[in-house]
């Protein structure tokens, strides 16, 4: 996954990922950190083979024994995927003769903490990966290997590590194309939108406007000595990460979480009391909860996945609000459509999810260039099925979790130039993904000695990548 010649073909190397599934049990301290790097190494293994991290961990842990080192699993995973193109970069150059594909991932996996140093002490990382790979039988011969790769790479480590980022790929950990087509779509802003990605997304709530004001929300975080601060009209972020069921008023239906560039598609589809309408491609119901939320409207949740738009009931149930949810193509209106128009369409299409990367980090290595000319062309299929549904002064609010101008701007002024009674409104357009920067007087001092009153100053602008495009028809 750099741009490296690979050293294996891609059936070999897919081969020995499903044999990896097949090695002997393990000998380790479910607590430990070589158990840990072996079910993280195990996950990317599965990545490498064409999963999601989502469902490679899951089938990790599927076995129950994995449960108590499910945090430092999935910790390692995601930490292996961001840096996934300098390990690989690393290992081209410290290892000769490539090792079987399960003593590969462990070494990325091992890598990546040593690269990250914060995360662990080095020779607990060195012991632990030399454990890992003693534990199973059928690779036990590589422990020497092992040792001696991260005892190097520690020596010779700053060397290392600025010779294998002369490479792009290894620089920014994307492949070469992603960071290519960044490039063009971005060209003064490429290496800040790469780097956005690479780090670590926030925790950032939803506040049930039928509950509370963000204010009111804050103060009960304050009274539970939880550290937040505003993110959005309706959004709030965590200091620190915790888990959904600490969080104060997660279970009852107080808050949610959603990204703060996510909440706009809410806030700019502008529903009113008693309007119709559609929220297609709708799962997991983030956006289905928060138009609800907003206002008391007739909302269809439309989703082509059964599995999925269970999703959609769950969350709705916790939020103790309602929608009819469908299963169909919002491609093919004839299978679900009643022919009542909708006053407002929310069209969240599928996507590269090139602009939520940081969240999902196994997602540059899963796409590939050919799929994005694919995307445009569904998006449009669904675009133009979903326009005759828009009632006479409705309006549509076209939106992609990308930052890749095929799936934004460039598809927007196509949609306007095809649809001569769509009219395009005011949106955001592009969103670049942004990291946590506060406002220059944010949280200052005021002159009476007080901190400043000025609430938007407060406001800590920290959203993923999205494109808003809204068309109201004549």
């Amino acid at each position: 996954m750099t741009d490296q010649p690979s050293r294996r073909p891609a059936a070999a190397q897919h081969s020995s990922a499903r044999a990896s599934s097949r090695l002997s049990a393990l000998h380790l301290a479910p607590d430990s950190l070589a158990f840990a790097l072996d079910g993280a190494a195990q996950a990317v293994g599965a990545v490498r083979g064409g999963s999601a991290l989502p469902a490679a961990l899951q089938n990790v842990m599927a076995s129950g024994k994995h449960a108590a080192a499910r945090g430092a699993i999935q910790d390692i995973a995601y930490r292996a995927m961001r840096r996934l193109a300098l390990t690989d970069a690393l290992m081209h150059v410290l290892v000769r003769k490539a090792p079987p594909t399960h003593v590969s991932n462990v070494l990325s996996c091992a890598l990546t903490l040593l690269v990250d140093e914060e995360a662990y002490a080095p020779f607990t990382v060195v012991d632990q990966a030399v454990g890992a790979i003693s534990a199973r039988r059928e690779v036990s011969f590589a422990k020497g290997l092992v040792n001696a790769v991260l005892r190097t790479f520690l020596r010779e480590r700053d060397a290392l590590i600025e010779e294998a980022r002369k490479s792009d790929v290894a620089r920014f950990n994307y492949p070469q194309w992603w960071i290519d087509a960044v490039k063009r779509g971005q060209p003064d802003a490429w290496q800040d939108i790469l780097e956005a990605g690479n780090e670590h997304g926030p925790l950032t709530l939803r506040v049930n406007a039928r509950h509370a004001t963000v204010d009111e929300y804050l103060k009960r975080l304050t009274e539970a000595q939880i550290d937040a601060q505003i993110a959005g009209e309706h959004a709030v972020r965590l200091k620190t990460p915790m888990p959904v069921e600490r969080i104060p008023g997660f279970i009852d239906g107080v808050v949610s979480v959603q990204d703060a560039g996510a909440q706009r598609a809410a806030q700019l589809l502008d529903v009113k009391n008693g309007m119709r309408v559609l929220d297609a491609c709708a799962a997991p119901g983030g956006k289905t909860g928060h138009i609800l939320e907003l206002a008391d409207a007739d909302v269809i949740a439309l989703e082509s996945d059964a599995k999925r738009a269970v999703r959609i009931e769950e969350n709705l149930a916790r939020l103790k609000l309602n929608a009819e949810i469908k299963v169909g193509d919002a491609g093919d209106p004839s299978t679900w459509f009643d022919g009542k128009p909708f006053d407002r369409i929310l069209a969240d299409v599928p996507c590269s999810a090139s602009g939520i990367v940081r969240r999902h980090p196994d997602i540059r290595w899963l796409r590939r260039e050919t799929d994005i000319a694919a995307l445009v062309e569904e998006q449009r299929r669904i675009l133009n099925a979903l326009w005759p549904l828009v009632a006479k002064g409705g309006e549509l609010l076209y939106v992609t979790c990308s930052i890749f101008p095929e799936e934004g701007e460039q598809q927007a002024r196509w949609f306007g130039t095809l649809h001569e009674d769509a009219v395009r409104l005011d949106a955001p357009g592009q969103l670049l993904p942004t990291a946590a920067r506060p406002s220059a007087d944010a949280g200052q001092d005021s002159p009476d000695g007080t901190k400043s009153s000025n609430r938007n100053a407060d406001i800590i602008a920290d959203h993923d990548g999205f494109f808003y495009a809204r068309f109201q028809k004549r």
